[in-house]
C-alpha cells in the first residue's frame, strides 16, 4: 500500500458552512497536513486559489455569491484561469443518482458525499494522488479523463489528451 505524504500536500477547503470546514480540517490535520486553508463561498474561494496555489481544493456545491459547480466552471478553464488542472473534490449533501451524474461534467476528480468521513476523505485523495488522470478536451468538457473508455463523438471529434505535467498549468 502506497502511502499519501499529507504533510507535504496543501488543502483549500471551500464550504460556507463553519461547522463543515472544521471536520474537514480537523480530518485532513489528522492525516498529518500542516497547510490547510479555507473558504466561506466561492468568490473567496476563486481568490484564495489563486494566492496559495493548494495541491488539491474540495469545494461544496451550494454555497452563497458563487456555487460550487460555478466556481468549478471559472477553474476548469485552461485559456483563462492559470489552476484549471487543481485535483477537485466536490463535496455534496445531494445524493441523487442525477445529481452525482451531473457532476461528472463539471470537470471534478472525484465526489464526497455527506456526511463525511475520514475513510472517505482518504479514499477520494488517495485516487486522485495515486491513480491521477490524464484531462481531457473536447468542445464541451475540460477535465480530468472518465475512468470509462473514451468514445469521441461525431459533434465534438477525437478527444484531445492533456498531459498536464508537459507545463499546461503554467500559463496566467
Amino acid at each position: 500500500m502506497h502511502a499519501i505524504a499529507f504533510e507535504t500536500m496543501s488543502f483549500l477547503i471551500v464550504e460556507d458552512s463553519a461547522h463543515m470546514r472544521t471536520i474537514l480540517r480537523t480530518i485532513l490535520a489528522g492525516f498529518g497536513c500542516r497547510r490547510i486553508f479555507e473558504a466561506e463561498d466561492g468568490a473567496d474561494g476563486l481568490e484564495k486559489l489563486d494566492a496559495v496555489s493548494p495541491d488539491l481544493v474540495i469545494i461544496d456545491w451550494e454555497m452563497p455569491v458563487l456555487s460550487g459547480p460555478e466556481m468549478i466552471r471559472f477553474i476548469r478553464n485552461p485559456d483563462g484561469f492559470r489552476h484549471a488542472f487543481v485535483p477537485i473534490i466536490l463535496l455534496t449533501a445531494h445524493t441523487e443518482r442525477n445529481r452525482m451524474i451531473q457532476a461528472k461534467t463539471f470537470g471534478v476528480n472525484e465526489v464526497l458525499r455527506k456526511p463525511v468521513s475520514p475513510k472517505a476523505i482518504y479514499q477520494r485523495v488517495a485516487s486522485i494522488m495515486l491513480q491521477p488522470r490524464p484531462f481531457l478536451r473536447t468542445a464541451t468538457y475540460f477535465g480530468p479523463a472518465p475512468r470509462e473508455e473514451l468514445r469521441p463523438t461525431a459533434k465534438t471529434g477525437k478527444p484531445e489528451l492533456i498531459d498536464q505535467r508537459a507545463g499546461a498549468n503554467s500559463g496566467a
